[in-house]
């Protein structure tokens, strides 16, 4: 387990490190762009990652502290498997079909502020800290509620693995915004 920990530790570095890169440097009149009025800028495609990402800390936390008590429908031995596998599966940034996010998890209709992946690149330092206050425990058995489906139940290990390939997924959103020929330009 250490093993596939570092190597999601490392994937959330890169993908810090790769927002920084490719769109650090945009306006806020950029980052804020949209192609069309149901589409997402490039600014709340980051927005809509802190916030669902933050909603698994406290549960990480109550893990690392042995406080967490798993529900009924989390000891329910086949689901947790099976719903990991789903989400993760629709979660790919290859994944042909699009996903509505829920209203808790929509980013904000208001302008992006500028400093958004700034604040992107100090989030995957949490996601890092709260990963690894759980190294020690055995992942694969803590199940845990999907903060965005409550009937949707997986292991720890799948809701990081989860985390990474959502944000790789909004990443390669945010790079086809950016791409768009009606994008502003410097």
């Amino acid at each position: 387990m250490a093993g596939e920990l570092l190597v999601l530790i490392t994937e959330v570095k890169q993908i810090a490190e790769d927002a920084r890169e490719a769109f650090g440097h945009l306006s806020t009149e950029q980052l804020n762009w949209k192609p069309s009025a149901e589409s997402w800028s490039v600014g709340q495609c980051f927005e809509h990652l802190i916030v669902i990402n933050s909603d698994y800390f406290p549960v990480v936390e109550k893990v690392a502290r042995g406080e967490y008590k798993h529900s009924l429908k989390e000891r329910l031995p086949l689901l947790p498997k099976f719903f990991g596998k789903i989400v993760l599966n629709a979660v790919q940034p290859e994944a042909a079909r699009k996903l509505k996010a829920s209203p808790k998890f929509q980013p904000s209709s208001s302008a992006i502020d500028s400093d958004i992946i700034e604040k992107f690149t100090k989030h995957q330092q949490e996601i890092i800290k709260h990963i690894k206050m759980t190294e020690h425990l055995d992942l694969k058995k803590i199940i845990i509620t999907s903060p965005v489906a409550s009937f949707v139940t997986y292991s720890l290990l799948d809701g990081y693995k989860i985390v990474v390939a959502h944000e790789q997924r909004h990443f390669a959103q945010a790079k086809r915004v950016m791409q768009m020929s009606e994008f502003p330009k410097n």
